[in-house]
């Protein structure tokens, strides 16, 4: 599923691992999120991940298969947090 808003949200905030201002959509690398070969998952499993640990966190140089999908849930949870508080300070 394509989510060009989303996307444009999650563009907007910090890298969720480093902090660096200049990140990118990231998608999860888990089947359980949509991914299959020659398929992104869905874009409402999507972090902000700078160049460099976006590069990292798709080549497994953060851990093994398991350790991403658990590091990406983290994430994943903590920009859902972000994007709400970013919302509400839209807000007033």
């Amino acid at each position: 599923m394509r989510n060009p808003k989303r996307l444009a949200e999650i563009r907007k905030l910090p890298c969720v691992r480093c902090g660096n201002p200049n990140s990118q959509a990231a998608h999860s690398n888990s089947a359980k999120h949509g991914k299959g070969r020659g398929i992104k998952a869905s874009d409402d499993f999507t972090v902000p991940l700078c160049h460099s640990c976006h590069f990292q966190f798709d080549t497994f140089q953060l851990g093994n298969r398991a350790e991403s999908e658990a590091m990406f849930d983290q994430w994943l949870v903590r920009v859902e947090r972000m994007l709400t508080l970013k919302d509400q300070d839209d807000v007033f």
